[in-house]
């Protein structure tokens, strides 16, 4: 997927990179497979913002994603390779013999008119969907669940992939994209390949109104709030912050405190990230 660069003509073109959305092979998407997006702009149900900086933005439909792939032994066609305004991978359109059509995140080098398969018996090929315990040492995977049958969680995102490093003792050791090295149960499922659009790193939106686009609102640095509404406000003029380090919004310390603690997943964790 190449990247579209433009003339700086105005000053919004100057730095916009978009995608040429060449990999794209059908404009609307699947009506059977989509629902309407509810906005919250934030809020729950008192009406109170719980997540800041969200509001506005263009009408998205939700794609309904099958992270599951739980027609084993049914030969799948791809039909199509579709845009998610919801997520930054591309979605392929997939047509069983039976006529049931899904959508599964689309691998890299995924074409129209492949033939996939999901199950133990599949053959570790690209966007088949298989158990780990028998997934090859040193091939790239995505969609990986981490309990037996509750769909993928992990490695969902635009260029992802993870690699199987080791399978033993009914768990498979993986490195993640992050560098994490994790034990997940050998019967969890996986998706062969590296996740599509992997030029998606390199786009850059250009201007703060295509961000306004997508649903997001600006939000004010804390030191140029009032006491009462951030740790850091107060002060005549431009003052530090007074405190000892950085806090968030709720007095919490911004840098170097451990939100992670306790968690009896840690006992799958072999390798964390950045050690």
């Amino acid at each position: 997927m190449p990247v579209k660069t433009f003339r700086p003509l105005t000053p919004s073109t100057r730095y916009i990179a978009y995608s040429d959305y060449s990999d794209i092979t059908k404009a609307k998407p699947e009506r059977s497979l989509v629902e309407t997006r509810k906005r919250t702009g934030g809020r729950n149900v008192y009406g109170r913002v719980t997540a800041r900086g969200i509001g506005g933005g263009n009408k998205q439909k939700i794609r309904l994603v099958d992270f599951k792939r739980n027609k084993h032994g049914v030969e799948a066609t791809v039909k199509a390779i579709e845009y998610d305004p919801r997520r930054t991978a591309r979605l392929a359109l997939l047509e069983y013999k039976d006529g049931v059509k899904t959508y599964i995140i689309a691998p890299s080098g995924l074409q129209v008119g492949a033939k996939l398969m999901s199950g133990p018996t599949a053959p570790p090929e690209l966007g088949n969907s298989l158990p780990l315990r028998t997934v090859p040492v040193g091939l790239p995977i995505h969609n990986i669940e981490i309990i037996p049958g509750r769909g993928a969680q992990m490695v969902r995102t635009a260029g992802g992939s993870a690699t199987v490093m080791s399978c033993d003792e009914g768990y498979a050791q993986i490195r993640l994209p992050s560098g994490e090295i994790r034990k997940v149960n050998e019967n969890c499922y996986a998706t062969i390949g590296q996740v599509g659009n992997t030029e998606h790193a390199n786009l850059n939106l250009g201007k703060a109104g295509r961000k306004r686009w997508m649903g997001w609102r600006p939000v004010v640095r804390g030191v140029a709030m009032d006491p009462n509404s951030h740790p850091h406000g107060g002060g005549e003029g431009r003052s530090p912050v007074g405190l000892p380090g950085p806090k968030t919004p709720w007095g919490k310390p911004a840098l170097g405190y451990k939100t992670r603690t306790k968690k009896p997943s840690d006992k799958y964790i072999v390798r964390r990230r950045g050690k």
